[in-house]
């Protein structure tokens, strides 16, 4: 089954690499998310930071498949992104070593290090959810990026409608 979902993954992210990014659920960027107050600051570094992937739900589990991208101009030693679930998350699951659960509907990840223009953090979740949604809504966006401004912090941020359908719903 992983080596299956591992392959979504990398058609998904072949689909992302050649435009199609903003596919069926996506909804348009968090209004008001946490980069909304977050202007450049002057004579300080800046990077543009994306978040693309996909989303799927099916029998009470959620697959984030998700890739951080910076466009530079600067590098960015380590940034923090957020998903936040519109249906509680069974308690118990473990993550990855660079993710922490912030509550039942919220998990912070960080993508590493990201090179200017070129620099990709990828990352994987398979979580259960506490009952059997027909369907969430998951919004992704930076909530950190060690001081580097990002003017364009529209391509950081998605609402994500997902039906457990099982289908990749792409952002």
């Amino acid at each position: 089954m992983y080596g299956l979902r591992k392959g979504v993954f990398g058609v998904v992210l072949a689909a992302v690499t050649v435009g199609a990014g903003g596919g069926a659920g996506a909804v348009g960027p968090v209004a008001g998310g946490p980069e909304a107050a977050v202007g450049p600051v002057a004579g300080g570094p800046e990077a543009d930071l994306s978040h693309h992937g996909h989303v799927s739900l099916w029998d009470g589990r959620v697959g984030v498949w998700l890739v951080s991208e910076n466009h530079g101009p600067s590098d960015v030693s380590q940034a923090t992104v957020r998903l936040a679930f519109s249906a509680p998350m069974a308690g118990g699951q473990e993550l990855p070593p660079a993710c922490l659960w912030s509550s039942d509907r919220v998990v912070s990840c960080r993508t590493g290090a990201l090179r200017a223009a070129g620099g990709v953090g990828e990352l994987a979740l398979d979580l259960r959810t506490a009952a059997l949604p027909e369907e969430m809504t998951v919004e992704i966006a930076t909530a950190w990026r060690d001081g580097v401004s990002d003017r364009d912090p529209g391509n950081d941020r998605h609402r994500v409608l997902v039906l457990a359908t099982g289908d990749p719903y792409v952002f």
